[in-house]
């Protein structure tokens, strides 16, 4: 049975671990992250990250009921790195540009995080007010309810999947990822016409293309329809 967790006041240290840090819920997920980027999700357990903050691993469960919640401690931690200091201009279009890319650059630039948390719904105060921000945009550009829900639905969900997308691939082992980028060049590009006539042709601009984010292209098409329906 899960331990139940109080506020974070009451919960917090009184006094310093053995190495002068005092916990706090912001100490762990940076730690937590710390730990994600140098050794992958495998590597983030509650026994590695309380040797990482110099405490008991069941300390941890003070501020986390498990695992699993410092999971969407975490995830809401990159959503609110990618709204910090945003505010609406007024204009629907730059707006949600705007929060795409902040979005899928807090996640990209925490690649086994993202993996970890972008399927995830957290519940949380930066996601409820992320979600808040981008319906209250199509709210304001004309939208109403039920077709803001459906454009926010495809917006969100598709910045989401991209983010994902681009960071399992920068999770990658470098070897792995550089062997990937390189097959555009090995294979693609010594494709004969005669069997392949529409690769062979794309082939240069697919060695270049195939190798970057495809996300910016895709928010522009999104905002394109997005603009039709309305």
């Amino acid at each position: 049975m899960p331990k139940p967790v109080v506020p974070e006041q009451s919960r917090r240290r009184r006094r310093p671990t053995r190495s002068g840090t005092v916990l706090s819920e912001q100490l762990i997920v940076e730690t937590a992250l710390r730990m994600l980027r140098e050794h992958g999700s495998t590597g983030l357990t509650a026994r590695r990250l309380g040797l990482a903050l110099d405490c008991d691993p069941s300390t941890l469960y003070r501020y986390f009921r498990g695992m699993d919640e410092l999971t969407l401690a975490i995830g809401d931690t990159l959503m609110g790195q990618a709204l910090r200091g945003w505010s609406p201009s007024g204009d629907w279009r730059a707006d949600l540009r705007t929060i795409g890319v902040r979005i899928h650059r807090a996640y990209v630039a925490h690649p086994q995080a993202a993996v970890l948390t972008t399927s995830r719904v957290t519940g949380r105060a930066n996601e409820l007010a992320a979600d808040e921000a981008v319906l209250g945009v199509l709210r304001t550009a004309g939208f109403g309810v039920r077709e803001a829900v459906t454009v926010y639905h495809a917006f969100i969900d598709q910045t989401l999947a991209f983010a994902a997308l681009d960071a399992a691939s920068l999770a990658l082992p470098n070897a792995a990822l550089h062997s990937d980028e390189e097959m555009w060049h090995s294979t693609y590009r010594r494709l004969p016409a005669a069997t392949h006539p529409h690769l062979a042709e794309a082939a240069p601009l697919l060695a270049t293309e195939m190798v970057t984010s495809a996300y910016p292209a895709a928010l522009e098409l999104l905002l394109e329809g997005v603009a039709a329906r309305l």
